[in-house]
């Protein structure tokens, strides 16, 4: 019989002895096991092949999260010292991102369990690798399973349990374990005019549809903005056919180069081909901005590689680039896909780097609870609803009620036309959107309310296809999304224009409007439908002021503009340019867009007016002394 050395029984003991230790260190995430199969004890149905690849994401906190959530309500704030002072990706990295110590311990992480590195980010948040299910398995300490899914002919995989590591460097996600969501564009028809509850289409296109023009005509009325030296970033997840766009610019009298100025950034091994049907969101997509703004400098793709079988394609890596480049100030999304933790974390960033993004609000209706899609509830982006649009002599703006669109197609019969809104069963209900009554609309005063505005998402004219027939009417809140982004843009152009910063994240400064005295001359509030379904059959109705159909409504042109670069919106403090003299008191008047100040002091109760090129007066009395001090070129005037 062969004896065990000393040495050999020593190194026994201190493997026993050591796992214990090792099982206490270990971290549990959460958030990973999707709640189909928790909520309703889904059995699996056999197991993820164990020399199957999958691509991952893994994601580190911020630090100081609490720190970031003050910070971006300060940033927002209009008496804040912070307002509107954003930061740039490497100052945000620096002040809130994870250190490079934590970063590098990921990484040796990932290289000692057999994960291979497919990418960094300069904002060290993510770090992408691939992997086997088996090595995925070990790492994780899970067990990857296939189910049926619940609600479409199809399986998909997911861990049994929440995956745990033996790191002491907290992880906040990894996204790509599971195919329970698998990124789709969003429902939308084609070609179908039949009346609705307010009317056929009554646009100058090919069937009453809306063309370019009529969209600005109703929205934005004798405003010669076009959105120059903006541009607008879109996450998609397929290419496009530029023959299209430049088939939509010309038939809309759309002038070059805007539409030749798309810059294009494939990801995650996407070649930027168009493939399948999904090409036709793309299309859209760039046709809406180009609509609402028809002079931009440019449009910023983010294409990610059409979702095909059960393989998850995470948004991550898209959304973590337009943060890292920090290039579009409004960004915009007409596809559905997995929100995850580390999603929630780029949308801070975007905002805390004055970035604007508008989503779909999604045309499911409304929902709530486990009924919510993913990711229309998070709370650091702008949810965009849908509306049908009727229009008087010479294209004039005349009414509008909820997308509700009845469903011709037997096989969507879980899936429909309306405008999608509900209650977040996830996040609490954010600051900006406190303090509105929810009596009527049937809201949440504890969770996130959506969809936050609304606009056209009925027979909108679009090239969309490389096969006949190539244009036609296009609907849906995938249309709604990019429109809003051009409407952004436009309203960033004026603000630069008027040497202030972007608008931001939109989303306080349209409800300090909403809220506000001004919100009937700056927001069509839509009063008339609603977006009631089969899953959800008593909600919701279109109701006065905001409402879960179509949110505050949709933009009223210049007067949205301009309280939105009243910076802060009327009633609070305001950004001033040099350039004009006037007497020590009294009234001011300047040839700028915003008011000028040449000289310091205005006395106590002493009145300025504010008054541009063309445009009406507004007379602001001053209760308090007013103070002025520089600020980069312009004049910060406080009480």
């Amino acid at each position: 019989m062969r004896k065990r050395s000393d040495t050999a029984a020593s190194l026994g003991l201190f493997v026993l002895c050591a796992l214990p230790a090792l099982a206490a260190e270990r971290q549990v995430l959460h958030g990973h096991v999707p709640r189909a199969v928790t909520n309703l004890s889904l059995a699996a149905t056999g197991r993820l092949p164990a020399t199957a690849t999958l691509q991952l994401a893994i994601g580190l906190p911020f630090r100081n999260s609490q720190g970031l959530t003050r910070f971006l309500q300060d940033l927002y704030t209009p008496d804040s010292p912070s307002f509107h002072k954003y930061l740039t990706p490497p100052q945000f990295t620096e002040r809130f991102g994870p250190t490079e110590q934590d970063y590098q311990a990921l990484l040796q992480f990932a290289q000692t369990n057999g994960l291979t590195v497919t990418a960094t980010t300069s904002n060290r948040l993510l770090l992408d690798v691939k992997a086997s299910v088996a090595d995925i398995e070990r790492a994780f300490h899970v067990t990857m399973r296939l189910y049926q899914h619940p609600t479409e002919a199809r399986t998909f995989f997911a861990p049994d349990a929440e995956p745990s590591l033996d790191l002491k460097v907290p992880v906040l996600h990894i996204s790509g374990l599971d195919s329970y969501i698998i990124p789709h564009r969003l429902r939308q028809r084609q070609g179908s005019t039949e009346p609705v509850a307010n009317g056929a289409p009554t646009g100058s296109g090919p069937s009453n549809t809306y063309l370019a023009q009529d969209i600005r005509t109703a929205y934005v009325p004798g405003v010669t903005l076009a959105g120059a030296g903006q541009s607008v970033g879109l996450l998609e997840y397929n290419g496009y056919y530029q023959d299209l766009i430049t088939d939509y610019a010309v038939y809309n009298g759309i002038p070059p180069p805007s539409y030749l100025n798309v810059e294009n950034w494939a990801l995650d091994g996407f070649n930027g081909n168009p493939t399948g049907t999904g090409y036709e969101e793309a299309e859209v997509d760039i046709e809406m901005v180009l609509a609402m703004a028809p002079g931009l400098d440019n449009v910023i793709v983010y294409e990610l590689p059409p979702p095909t079988g059960n393989i998850p394609v995470p948004p991550d890596d898209a959304l973590n680039l337009m943060a890292a480049q920090d290039l579009a100030n409004q960004l915009s999304s007409s596809w559905e896909f997995q929100l995850s933790a580390n999603t929630d974390e780029i949308f801070q960033e975007l905002a805390a780097q004055g970035q604007s993004f508008f989503q779909a609000s999604g045309d499911g209706g409304g929902r709530t609870g486990t009924n919510v899609y993913s990711p229309f509830d998070d709370a650091y982006i702008t949810l965009v609803g849908g509306t049908e649009l009727t229009t008087g002599g010479g294209g004039a703006y005349s009414s509008e009620v909820v997308y509700h669109e009845p469903n011709p197609n037997p096989p969507y019969n879980n899936y429909f036309f309306y405008s999608g809104g509900g209650i977040s069963p996830n996040y609490a209900i954010p600051w900006w959107q406190q303090g509105i009554s929810m009596s009527a609309n049937g809201g949440s005063t504890s969770m996130r309310n959506m969809p936050d505005v609304a606009i056209v998402a009925y027979q909108v004219f679009a090239f969309y296809s490389e096969t006949a027939p190539k244009s036609g009417g296009y609907s849906g809140t995938s249309v709604a999304a990019p429109l809003w982004a051009g409407f952004m843009a436009l309203v960033n152009e004026q603000a630069a224009s008027d040497g202030l910063p972007s608008i931001g994240f939109a989303n306080p400064g349209l409800y300090a409007i909403g809220k506000g005295s001004s919100y009937s001359s700056c927001f069509h509030d839509i009063t008339s439908g609603n977006n009631k379904n089969p899953l959800s059959p008593t909600e919701f109705t279109a109701v006065a002021g905001y409402d879960l159909c179509t949110g505050w409504g949709t933009p009223k042109g210049q007067n949205l503009i301009n309280a939105l670069c009243s910076n802060p919106p009327p009633g609070g403090l305001k950004y001033v340019q040099f350039g004009a003299s006037g007497p020590g008191n009294g009234t001011w008047a300047s040839p700028y867009n915003t008011m000028a100040l040449g000289v310091a002091g205005v006395p106590a109760n002493g009145a300025i007016l504010i008054k541009g090129p063309g445009s009406s007066s507004e007379t602001l009395t001053i209760s308090k002394a007013m103070t002025i001090g520089a600020v980069g070129g312009n004049a910060t005037i406080g009480h």
